[in-house]
C-alpha cells in the first residue's frame, strides 16, 4: 500500500501528483532544491518589474480546469484569468504584420482575405482538429502509454482513423493552404512541442484547435499566481512541501525505493515520485545498476530545443507591441536546420517577445514595459558571454527595426538566462528547456516510462517522460503518475 510517497521536484507535475496523492490519504514529502516552487514557470522580480521565467503562453484552459474541479474548485477560485485579444502577433516582415484575432470565424475571414477559399478549408480543418483534441487530450494523454495496448480502444481508433495522424504536420497543412504566411500560422504551435514541422506528427494539429478555438489567456500577475494556486491545493489535501532542499540520491534496498536522501536528511517512504529532470535522476541519483536508460540512449534521443532568454524591464512603452510577438521574419526552415541538424545557434534566428505589462499593470512600473526575450537555440550547444551579448545586438536590432523604439536606450534591469543557467538551476539534460522532443519515435510508450524498469516503487513524471512538453502536459503528467501509484499501491 502506498501509505508514503517522497517527490523529488516542485514544477507543475510535482504539485500536481502531491495533490492527488495527499487528497487520498498518502503521507506526500515533496522536496525541490530552488526556493520557490514551480519549476521553470517561476518568475523572478527585480525594482517593480516581475517576469515569468519559463511559460508564458497559457493554452488549453479546459486542462487546468480539469485539475482544479479534482478538487471542488476551478481556476477562477484561484487566479484571474483574460483572454487576449489579439491572441498574438506574428511579424513576417517590414510592415507585414498579423495581430492574430480571437476565434475561429475571425481567423477564418483573415485566412480568406489571404488565401481565397482558405476561411472555408481553416473550418474543415479546425473541425478535425478539434476531434483529434478530444481523443488526444480528454483520453490519450491520461493514460501512462507503459505499452501500445493502452490505446486498443475501439472508440479511439475509430476516431483517429477519420483523421490525418501519422503524416508530418507540415505536410498536413500544405495540402490545404497556399499562403506561406497561414502555413506559418498553423505550423508555429509545433514549437511548443519541441520539434519543427515536418518532423512532427500531424496528430498534433490538436494545438492549432488549442490556438484558434480554445484562446490564448494570461493569468493575471504571471505564471507564478498557478504555481501558487497548485502549491495551496496540494498543502490543503496535507502535502508537506519543503524547499531549498535538494535531493542527493533515492534511497533503494533489495530492488525498491524506500525513500530519498537529501540535504535536510533521508526521507523514507513507499513510494518515491521522480518529476525533475529524468535524465538528472538516473544519472546522478541512481548507481548504474538500477538505471532504466543508459548513456548511449540518451545521446540518441532528440531534444526540444533550450532558450535564450532576456529579462528587461524599460522605462518606457513600446508603442503598437502586443502582450505576445512572435518574430517570423526570417526563415523557419533554416533557424529549425541550425538548431537540429547542425546543433548550433541559429544564424538568422527567430524570436518571441512577451510583454506582460500590455495587459497586466501590476508587473512593471508606472510608464514602464516589462519584456522578456526568447529565441530558441540547439540544446547542449555552446554557451558564453560574447554570443549572448551578439544575439542581444541581434534581436534589439530587429525589435527597433519593427516597432521603432531602441530598446538599448532605456534599459532599468536587464538578466540573461540560457543553458548553464537551466543546468544549475534545472539539472537540465544538455541544458533543455523543454525536455524531450514530440517527434514520432518519441510519442507514447516510446518515451522515457513513467515506471522505473529496474527499481520498484520508483515512478517518474514531466517534460522528458509521458505526455511530452508544455504546461498543459506536464500537468496531466503528474496526474497520470499519481493516479497509476494509486492504481499499483492501494487497495481495491
Amino acid at each position: 500500500m502506498a501509505r508514503s510517497c517522497i517527490i523529488i521536484g516542485s514544477g507543475i507535475s510535482g504539485l500536481a501528483a502531491a495533490a492527488v496523492l495527499a487528497q487520498r490519504g498518502v503521507k506526500v514529502t515533496v522536496l525541490e532544491r530552488n526556493a520557490t516552487v514551480g519549476g521553470r514557470a517561476r518568475t523572478w522580480e527585480q525594482d517593480g518589474f516581475t517576469f515569468d521565467m519559463g511559460p508564458s503562453f497559457y493554452w488549453m484552459p479546459d486542462v487546468f480546469e480539469r485539475f482544479f474541479a479534482r478538487f471542488g474548485s476551478s481556476a477562477s477560485d484561484h487566479y484571474e484569468l483574460k483572454r487576449l485579444s489579439p491572441s498574438y502577433s506574428v511579424i513576417f516582415g517590414p510592415n507585414d504584420r498579423w495581430d492574430m484575432p480571437t476565434g475561429r470565424e475571425a481567423v477564418a475571414a483573415l485566412f480568406e482575405q489571404e488565401e481565397p477559399g482558405a476561411g472555408k478549408k481553416l473550418t474543415a480543418f479546425l473541425d478535425e482538429a478539434e476531434v483529434k483534441y478530444r481523443l488526444g487530450m480528454q483520453d490519450i494523454v491520461y493514460k501512462p502509454s507503459l505499452s501500445w495496448s493502452e490505446y486498443v480502444d475501439l472508440r479511439i481508433m475509430t476516431g483517429l482513423l477519420r483523421t490525418s495522424v501519422l503524416s508530418s504536420l507540415r505536410s498536413h497543412v500544405r495540402k490545404k493552404f497556399t499562403s506561406g504566411r497561414i502555413r506559418q500560422v498553423l505550423e508555429f504551435p509545433a514549437l511548443f512541442l519541441g520539434a519543427t514541422p515536418q518532423n512532427t506528427p500531424a496528430l498534433y494539429s490538436l494545438m492549432n484547435h488549442a490556438d484558434i478555438d480554445l484562446g490564448t489567456w494570461y493569468p493575471m500577475g504571471g505564471m507564478s499566481k498557478v504555481m501558487d494556486a497548485m502549491r495551496r491545493v496540494a498543502e490543503e489535501q496535507g502535502a508537506v512541501i519543503r524547499t531549498s532542499d535538494a535531493v542527493k540520491r533515492v534511497i533503494v534496498e533489495d530492488g525498491k525505493a524506500v525513500g530519498a536522501e537529501a540535504e535536510s536528511g533521508t526521507y523514507e517512504a513507499s513510494t518515491v515520485l521522480a518529476t525533475a529532470d529524468y535524465h538528472h535522476v538516473e544519472t546522478d541519483l541512481l548507481p548504474p545498476e538500477h538505471r532504466s536508460y543508459s548513456g548511449a540512449f540518451w545521446k540518441k534521443t532528440t531534444m526540444a530545443p533550450s532558450t535564450l532568454l532576456f529579462y528587461i524591464g524599460l522605462d518606457t512603452k513600446i508603442p503598437d507591441m502586443k502582450h505576445h510577438t512572435l518574430f517570423f521574419d526570417e526563415d523557419l526552415d533554416r533557424h529549425g536546420m541550425d538548431i537540429y541538424q547542425h546543433r548550433r545557434w541559429p544564424e538568422k534566428p527567430l524570436f518571441y517577445v512577451s510583454c506582460t505589462s500590455k495587459t497586466d499593470p501590476s508587473v512593471a512600473p508606472a510608464g514602464c514595459e516589462n519584456v522578456v526575450i526568447l529565441i530558441p537555440i540547439a540544446s547542449g550547444s555552446a554557451d558564453d558571454e560574447a554570443m549572448r551579448k551578439h544575439y542581444f545586438e541581434i534581436v534589439a536590432e530587429r525589435i527597433q527595426r519593427h516597432f521603432g523604439t531602441n530598446i538599448r536606450q532605456h534599459i532599468k534591469v536587464k538578466r540573461c538566462y540560457c543553458l548553464k543557467d537551466l543546468e544549475a538551476d534545472h539539472n537540465a539534460y544538455r541544458g533543455n528547456a523543454y525536455g524531450l522532443a514530440s517527434t514520432l519515435r518519441q510519442t507514447g510508450p516510446q518515451r522515457p516510462k513513467m515506471k522505473s524498469a529496474k527499481v520498484a516503487g520508483l515512478y517518474f513524471a514531466g517534460q522528458l517522460s509521458v505526455p511530452g512538453p508544455g504546461l498543459p502536459s506536464a500537468l496531466i503528467s503528474g496526474q497520470v503518475a499519481a493516479d497509476l501509484i494509486l492504481k499499483e499501491h492501494q487497495p481495491k
